[in-house]
């Protein structure tokens, strides 16, 4: 398929598939952007955040292409995230949990061999506790909070904190960490504000190596990137940097089927609520993509599809499962029954969607439903 331009052959998939519609995810795209970022950073390491299903792609088939390229790292939010990765990746990739540990799971940590980023005082003290307790030493990473107030050691427990490790001869420290709040805005003050409250926490742990950079924190420069730096929606062809070009390729491509078409008078009411009035008469196409499958509700009247790089407005209210596109701009009979158009692809990129919904990438990719085939190139 090229610009939403669709032979029968791909229509026959999408029937016999039992799918509307196709998601496409570029893997050798991804691994080009891995490669890119890693470049930048070098000689530090690069790390993958593959957190809520590699942002809605498929950790599983995300982590293993990036692992044959080179991978060892890789960050996902919440534990279960984590025993499902395990399985999937040889035991020499590390795997990291950014949320730490709720009581009760630490012996199924040590027992996964993964990693938690420990983000308390509490929670430090509890994987101590589990390391004294199996009898060996268990790795952990230490994440301070230097001015975002979300997770991370805060800094008046960064003394308890010391005082804890000095006491403690079960944790093997792998590096210290902190998380970026305004790393896509190249201008904000909040930058050199948490650097500086970086450099201030690597004094008082100097012992240990730093972890700093996200995807946006990268292209901050060599003072932000530290011994590995955690990219995500860079990965994924999102902006790392608002404002500018972006750099990273696009991974995923989204089409969906036509269902029906039809004519309609003037003055006709489209979708729910009637919101849309057609002013003319008008040619429409209902797309079996709504917001269960990504297509945000907040596009209605406002968004676009294409076919054949011609942009095909998006009227009335986006639905659960369809949403209805005004097709007057094609020639009569050139968008047939069961033909795919673009949603995100050649002619709509990920942030054209995202700004068109009001939202950012993450949420777009986040929310692709699982309904349409998924094609791995």
């Amino acid at each position: 398929m090229d610009g939403g331009i669709v032979d029968s052959r791909a229509s026959r998939l999408t029937i016999d598939s039992g799918a509307y519609g196709y998601l496409t995810i570029d893997l050798v795209a991804l691994c080009r952007n891995y490669e890119k970022l890693a470049t930048i950073v070098a000689p530090a390491r690069t790390a993958a955040v593959v957190k809520a299903d590699a942002y809605g792609l498929g950790a599983s088939q995300v982590s293993k292409a990036l692992y044959e390229h080179g991978c060892r790292d890789f960050f996902v939010a919440h534990f279960i995230e984590a025993l499902r990765l395990r399985p999937q990746l040889p035991r020499d990739a590390a795997i990291f949990v950014l949320n730490g540990l709720l009581p009760d799971n630490e012996i199924a940590c040590v027992e996964g061999g993964i990693i938690p980023v420990i983000n308390s005082l509490e929670q430090l003290r509890q994987w101590s506790q589990t390391a004294h307790s199996v009898g060996r030493n268990l790795p952990a990473v230490l994440q301070f909070d230097t001015g975002m107030s979300r997770l991370g050691i805060p800094p008046e427990e960064r003394a308890a904190a010391a005082a804890h490790l000095e006491t403690s001869s079960r944790l093997d420290i792998l590096f210290i960490m902190s998380h970026l709040a305004s790393a896509d805005d190249v201008g904000s003050a909040q930058n050199g504000d948490q650097l500086a409250e970086m450099r201030r926490v690597a004094k008082e742990f100097p012992n240990y190596d730093l972890s700093f950079a996200n995807s946006g924190g990268i292209f901050l420069g060599g003072d932000f990137h530290g011994v590995l730096a955690r990219p995500g929606i860079a990965l994924y062809g999102g902006a790392p940097t608002s404002g500018v070009a972006n750099p990273m390729e696009p991974v995923v491509r989204f089409d969906a089927a036509v269902v029906q078409t039809r004519t309609v008078p003037a003055g006709a009411r489209i979708g729910y609520g009637g919101v849309h009035v057609t002013k003319t008469q008008t040619r429409l196409a209902t797309i079996a993509a709504g917001y269960a499958d990504g297509l945000p509700r907040s596009l209605s009247d406002r968004g676009a599809v294409y076919y054949n790089g011609i942009r095909l407005p998006i009227v009335g209210r986006v639905s659960m499962d369809s949403a209805t596109i005004d097709i007057s701009a094609l020639p009569e009979g050139t968008l047939p029954f069961g033909s795919l158009v673009e949603i995100l692809g050649d002619h709509q990129t990920l942030q054209d969607l995202a700004d068109d919904a009001g939202l950012i990438s993450y949420e777009i990719l986040t929310s692709l439903g699982h309904r349409h085939n998924r094609r791995y190139v």
